[in-house]
């Protein structure tokens, strides 16, 4: 297609050749494995569940990510999906609550699953029928506040990067060795070289290119463990409710419900971090696409065995990194990640991937999305007004749970509910300071419609 032909065409609905496609959805995918397979991991683990039934929630997990990404992608029908390149997967907010839930049950792992998927069906459509609702909020997002929730995003997750540089597990005793740091320095030397020399296609996917070269060095050394590509099968299909029909326990709905909140809040700064950075104006209703996805993805995860789904922040900082700014990339990711709940050896090599490694190119991904969130921030007046200690304090409260996760142990569990994370905070404090400060927003609404 020439340049007369896409003139028109936004940035966020161009179609690349299929080649490029391809290579740069699974650069995506490589993104967001490890995010993808750690919560079915600890769930699974909090639970009792065998090895083989903890390789079957990766791969429900994939399956049912998969599935949202298409929809959040592609949309269907003006009602569901906001046409963003957003991948979707499981939410690592609601970890608490489930291990939680789990420890009820651990003399009976499976109902401790039907429990734990009641209160996630329960949560989706709760999250589903609240979308439309929390989407006239938007009044509440301008841009200081926009700016300042994006950074958060980054911030928070630089420290997930470091942890995946040391090798994640912390009760390992390889756990910060100097092996681990310096492959995920070199991945992330890898990376930037690659970045600055490489053309074309070949710079956009230095993301990619890293992982893989780091994951071979890593192999070469015995740094890499492929044994779960041996013993998982080669294809297995997710049957609804095959740990048995939900379990509705008032008590873990309503701690789920809880975190649903936070995931919302997370979901509304993820979608409109995501629309700054391709250029496609957002209003309530392409927000309430947006969230209404989140919910029903959670329904279709309560059916197919995972957890409440929501947007990978990890993609989003790709996004920015590479400048790709396609929907239908991330669509063509979410053709993968299905075909990858298919086949378990495939996920599987997925799941083997190094933690340094991917820790190495953590580094560039979420460093990025701190870095659309300061570039946001200065498109800000801050002349005259209070909009500097708005950011100023937002983003120190926000660092209280990044930088002291115990910080509110003492607290009832539902405030480290609502605050554990560090973008929750973050976001409410800038968009209550902003109504402090410069009012509810009705202000700068009507000065938008007049320009």
């Amino acid at each position: 297609m020439d340049n007369k032909t896409n003139k028109n065409v936004m940035p966020v609905d161009e179609i690349l050749p299929i080649g490029q496609t391809i290579i740069l959805a699974l650069q995506h995918v490589l993104a967001m494995c490890a995010g993808a397979i750690a919560v079915p991991i600890i769930v699974g683990n909090a639970a009792g569940l065998s090895q083989e039934e903890i390789i079957f929630l990766i791969n429900a997990d994939l399956f049912v990510a998969g599935i949202a990404t298409l929809i959040q992608s592609l949309g269907i029908r003006n009602f569901i999906g906001a046409k963003i390149p957003m991948v979707e997967g499981t939410s690592f907010a609601t970890v608490s609550a489930m291990v939680a839930i789990a420890g009820n049950y651990n003399s009976n792992p499976h109902v401790a699953m039907c429990t734990i998927f009641g209160a996630v069906l329960v949560a989706g459509i709760f999250s589903f029928s609240m979308a439309p609702f929390f989407s006239k909020l938007l009044r509440f997002f301008p841009k200081v506040v926009t700016g300042t929730v994006i950074t958060i995003i980054g911030i928070s997750l630089l420290p997930v990067a470091v942890r995946w540089s040391a090798g994640n597990d912390m009760s390992s005793p390889d756990f910060g060795s100097p092996q681990n740091v310096l492959m995920a320095l070199g991945v992330l030397v890898m990376i930037l070289v690659m970045n600055k020399y490489l053309k074309g296609i070949w710079g956009s996917v230095s993301i990619l290119l890293g992982i893989v070269f780091g994951t071979i060095i890593a192999s070469m050394i015995g740094m890499a463990d492929f044994s779960k590509v041996v013993t998982s099968k080669f294809i297995s299909f997710n049957t609804p409710f095959h740990f048995g029909m939900p379990i509705f326990d008032i008590t873990s709905i309503i701690s789920l419900l809880l975190v649903t909140l936070v995931i919302m809040t997370e979901a509304t700064g993820n979608i409109i971090a995501i629309h700054e950075m391709v250029g496609k104006p957002l209003d309530d209703k392409n927000l309430a696409r947006g969230l209404r996805t989140d919910g029903f993805a959670t329904i279709l995860a309560s059916m197919f065995n995972t957890f409440p789904h929501t947007a990978f922040a990890q993609n989003i900082g790709l996004v920015n990194l590479t400048g790709i700014k396609s929907r239908y990339v991330v669509a063509t990711s979410g053709c993968i990640l299905f075909l990858l709940g298919i086949f378990p050896k495939v996920a599987a090599l997925f799941a083997s991937i190094p933690y340094p490694v991917l820790g190495g190119a953590g580094f560039a991904m979420f460093g990025m999305v701190a870095s659309g969130g300061i570039k946001s921030l200065g498109k800000v007046n801050f002349e005259g007004n209070k909009n500097g200690i708005i950011v100023a304090v937002s983003i120190g409260l926000a660092m209280i749970p990044v930088a002291v996760p115990s910080f509110y142990h003492a607290f009832p569990s539902w405030v480290n509910t609502l605050f554990h994370s560090g973008i929750t905070t973050g976001s409410l404090c800038a968009i209550v300071l902003n109504i402090f400060f410069n009012g509810s927003g009705k202000k700068e609404k009507k000065q938008r419609l007049e320009a």
